[in-house]
Formats: structure tokens, sequence, C-alpha cells
């Protein structure tokens, strides 16, 4: 250690050396010097130092070394954090923007995990100040600032209740406010110069650089967050001080959505962007933020049909965030739209495709019940808004893709409605009653394994089509009013039925079997404990040979078989039913 002439030795040297001729070795020293005063608790003796008129050219040309060690003082809440916090106001106005930026960023980049949001609110006022003293590179420099800053944020984990949003344990909500007054003097300086006439590169920059960081602040932390309009929490302000400045600093939000995507973007950028853009669109149409400024000139069609680009990024993801997201912006997306009114043409884009695979995907296999209701909802919406000539291709294209008898059964009840609301006064068309419809029935009264076909996986869809069988026989004045539909028809039906029968006598036969197997094995294990039990003080040990159970209890067991041959009974039921309506009908003269 040195006394306290040696020091007073060194600091007179660094007073009369020239910047130029400072060494590596100078700038360690004088931070370690520094760093031991903050280690015996002496801050208040620093800033003094730093503040001392004789010592300015050497805070100026080596002060920036210690906005580190200022930092971690700041961070370890001792006392005397008004002098910490004054020494680094006071290395602000003095050190070298360019030299202070450089030390920032690096401090930035390298920030303790454990106290990420702690860091960031404790430079970003410091981190201000110097942004705005530059003269050169300012756009590009908070640029990068704010890339690192949103950077560190990003390993953060957003709060998705309100009580994790209110307790904020992290601090990412405490940052994102943090960081919208951090941009609103550069925000503001980009207002005051749209108006200029021939405005610069370095403006223009500046315009970019803030662009990216309200595209970035979409994708996150707001796409993960739990955003509602009726509840004004702090990640909702921050979006809504996003949804604000882009048309501050000129951005338009048609543009932005539906023409065009972020300039310069790379591959990566692309899907990124779609993920920002897929947030931009649900806080303007679902939670309507900023929705009073958006031109009322598009049409319900061409939103929609330009959001199906973002619905399916969202109902693509696996995460619960997104696909709520997703399926408000799909359902608030289609409500402006006519009932019976998109055309058939539309089922050709790529979007109207994946869009609805995607929700099957939902339907079937998401574990989260009420993403299942809410797709269903949004799912029966988009069958709505098909015109006939669509519904009669989306119906035929789920029956040959879905693979899954409730999708299928789904899909048969909404064929039933069709012919019911086609038979109305004015509503007659081919697609549900004439020559059409027969190719959409012959996908419907169809066994894909033939007798083989598993009768109680593939029981909805069989109840349903056996409904809409009896339903068409009942009426069958409208279909018999189009040339050759209703002889074919019945020749579908009598095909259909004869399968069907064959395939339950096969599948009854077996599960009887079962049954009756299952009843003797339980009456055998009932015998076999009685004579274990006489004989269990004559046997010491038992060999039991050993046997491939289910995981069912025997009784559980027995009630699914019983259950299976109910409904055997049910489907053969409903099949005498159509066939006693057939021959009714024959009997009734045309």
């Amino acid at each position: 250690m040195m006394n306290e002439d040696q020091v007073n030795e060194i600091i007179q040297t660094w007073r009369d050396t020239p910047e130029d001729d400072l060494k590596p070795e100078d700038y360690q020293k004088f931070k370690n010097l520094g760093c031991a005063c903050l280690a015996e608790g002496d801050s208040a003796q620093l800033l003094k130092f730093l503040q001392d008129e004789k010592n300015q050219g050497i805070v100026k040309s080596m002060g920036c070394v210690l906005m580190a060690p200022l930092v971690n003082e700041i961070l370890r809440r001792e006392k005397n954090l008004d002098h910490c916090q004054a020494a680094m106001t006071h290395l602000t106005r003095t050190c070298s923007p360019n030299e202070l930026m450089h030390s920032l960023l690096a401090l930035i980049e390298d920030i303790d995990p454990g106290a990420i949001s702690e860091t960031i609110l404790a430079l970003l006022p410091h981190l201000q100040k110097v942004l705005l003293q530059l003269e050169e590179r300012k756009a590009a420099c908070v640029g990068l600032a704010l890339c690192a800053l949103q950077e560190q944020l990003t390993r953060l984990p957003v709060p998705y209740t309100q009580q994790q949003e209110e307790a904020d344990e992290h601090g990412l909500c405490r940052c994102c406010s943090a960081l919208a007054a951090f941009t609103k003097p550069f925000i503001e300086e980009v207002k005051r110069k749209n108006g200029n006439y021939g405005t610069t590169s370095e403006h223009e920059e500046l315009k970019t650089e803030l662009l990216k960081f309200c595209m970035r602040s979409l994708r996150e932390p707001l796409l993960e967050a739990d955003l509602n309009r009726h509840r004004k929490s702090t990640l909702w302000l921050f979006a809504t001080e996003i949804m604000v400045t882009l048309p501050a600093i000129k951005q338009s939000l048609p543009e932005l959505l539906f023409f065009s995507s972020l300039k310069k973007s790379t591959q990566t950028d692309n899907s990124q962007s779609k993920e920002s853009r897929a947030c931009l669109a649900y806080l303007l149409f679902v939670q309507l933020m900023s929705i009073d400024s958006f031109p009322a000139v598009f049409s319900p069609v061409f939103v929609l049909q330009c959001n199906m680009e973002y619905i399916n990024q969202l109902l693509s993801s696996k995460k619960e965030s997104h696909l709520l997201k997703g399926l408000a912006l799909y359902a608030k997306s289609l409500e402006n739209v006519q009932d019976n009114s998109l055309p058939v043409s539309l089922l050709e884009l790529k979007g109207f495709y994946s869009v609805p695979q995607n929700l099957q995907q939902i339907l079937t296999d998401c574990p989260m019940q009420h993403l299942r209701k809410s797709g269903l909802q949004v799912f029966q919406l988009f069958i709505n808004k098909l015109d006939a000539e669509a519904k009669h291709k989306f119906f035929r294209c789920m029956l040959k893709t879905s693979n899954h008898a409730g999708v299928e059964s789904y899909i048969v009840k909404n064929i039933k409605n069709q012919v019911e609301f086609s038979i109305g006064p004015g509503n007659a068309n081919k697609w549900f009653l004439g020559e059409e419809f027969l190719l959409l029935l012959g996908l419907v009264l169809y066994l894909p394994q033939g007798v083989e076909t598993d009768l109680l996986n593939s029981m909805d869809r069989i109840m349903e089509s056996l409904n809409l069988l009896r339903y068409l026989l009942i009426r069958d004045k409208e279909l018999k009013s189009t040339t050759g539909v209703w002889e074919e028809m019945c020749r579908i039906k009598d095909e259909y039925l004869q399968l069907l029968r064959v395939c339950i006598s096969i599948s009854r036969a077996y599960y009887s079997a079962e049954l009756k197997a299952l009843r003797e094995d339980q009456k055998l294990k009932a015998k076999e404990g009685r004579d274990a039990a006489r004989s269990a003080r004559l046997v010491k040990s038992i060999t039991v040979k050993h046997e491939e159970m289910s995981n069912m209890s025997p009784e559980v067991q027995h009630q699914v078989l019983q259950s299976a041959l109910v409904t055997f009974d049910l489907m053969e039921s409903i099949i005498v039913r159509i066939e006693e309506i057939t021959q009714e009908k024959l009997k009734i003269p045309n």
C-alpha cells in the first residue's frame, strides 16, 4: 500500500503529464486508487478529488475507468450512494463522451446475470446524458446502446400474471419504464427535425434505430406479456409508449403491417420482424391501441388477408401467450367480415391453408382446455365467414387431411347445418344440394380402413355421419328435385351401411370375446385366491408365470368393453332407423 505522500506524488505527476503521454499502467493505477477509496468507504474523499479544479485534466483523461467501480459500489447498496451518484454525474460532464460511451457499453455487455435490472437502472440516466452530448455518430451510438440494453433484458423472465407483474421480482417492468424515459429525448429530437426540409442521414439513421428499438420491444417482452386494456399494467403502459413512438418517428402503421418489412433485415431478422408485427397487429386490432389514428379505408377482408401472416406466426408457436394473441387476433380479424362472403379463391393463399392446419393442432394436441375452447370458437367463426363453395372445398380438405375423428365429426355436423341452411328459401346451391354435394357426401360416408376400422376411435365421426344420413332421407324432396342426386346418394348410402354393418359385426364379436375372456379370467383368479388361502401354510413360495397386463384395472376393462358393445348397439339401431325411413320413402309416391 502506498502512503499519502506517495499518492500525492503520483497525482502531481499525472497533473504534469500530457494526456497523450499517459500509459496503460497509469490508467490501471488510477483505477486501483479509486477502488481503494471505495473499499475503505471513503467515497466522499473520492468525490472531492474528482471535483477538485486542479484534477480536471486527470479526470478528463482517465476518469472513464472509474465508471465500473462506482456502479459496483451502487449495486452493493451501501452507505454514501449519493457520493457515488454525484461522482458518476461529474464524470459524465467531464470525460470525453466517446470514451464514456465505450466504457458504459462494455459495462452493459459484461453485466452480472444476477444484477441485470439493478445495473441497467443505475446506468440509464448517465448513459442518456453521455449520448445527448455526442456530436458525431449519435444515432449509431443510440442504436448500439439500445440493442445492448435490450439484449440484457431478454435474459429476464417476463411476468405473466398480474401478481408477478406487480411484484416485479426481476425488475423487468421497472427497466421497461426506465427505457421509455431513456428514449424520450431522442424521440423529441426526431420530432423536431421531422418538419424541417433537407433532413440529414444522421436524422434518418436515428429514426431507423428508434424503429428497431420499438420492433424489438414488441417481440420481447411485449409478445410474451399479458396485455389487457382493462388493466393498465406497467407493461401495458410500455406498450402504449411504443405505439405512440411509431407515428412520432413517422412510421406508418399500415405500411409496417401491410406493405413493407424492416429495411436491410437479414433472414433471421425477417422472422423476428414478423413476430414484432404480429404483436403490433394484436395491440392495434384486439386491444385497439392507437386504432383512432389507423385509416378506416381498408376493407375487413383485406385486413384479414394481411393479418393471416401474423396469425399463422402466432398459432405455430408452442407458447401460451403467443397462442392466446393469435386466437384473439384471428377472431377480431374475422368478426368484421360478413358471414358467407369469403370466396374460394382465398383458400388458395398460403395463410388460409396454414392457419386452419395450426388451429387443428391446437384443437387436437394442446393440453390447455381454455385454448382448445377458444380455438373451437374461432374455427367455427372462420367456417361461418366462407361462402358456400369455399365451405364445400374447406370441408373436403379437412375430411381428407385431418385424420382426427373429433375434428371430422365437427366438420360433418357443419355439413348437416349447411344442408339445412341451403334448404331454406333463397339459399339453394349446388354445393350442398346438387351434384357437387355428392363429392362431399362420398368423403363423409367412408371408412378409411374398411372392415378393419376401429369403430371406437371413429365413433364421433360415424355417429355424426349417420345423423346426417338420417336427416338427408327425411328431407328427400329437396334432393330429389335435382336429377340423379337422390339415386347416387342412395347408392353411396347402401355401400356405406353394408360395410358398416360388417364392421360392427366383426367389432362386436371381438369385444364380446374379450369380455368373456375377462370374466373367465376373473373367475379363475377368484378360485385361485381361495385355493391359495387354504394351502398357504403348506406352500412356502409360489412361482407365477409373467403375463402382460393392461394398465387398467379389471373393473375398468369390463366397463370399457361393455361400453363398446352398447356403442355398437346404438350404431346399429340408427342404421335400422335409416333403413326404415328408406322403406317409408319408397312407399310414398313421388
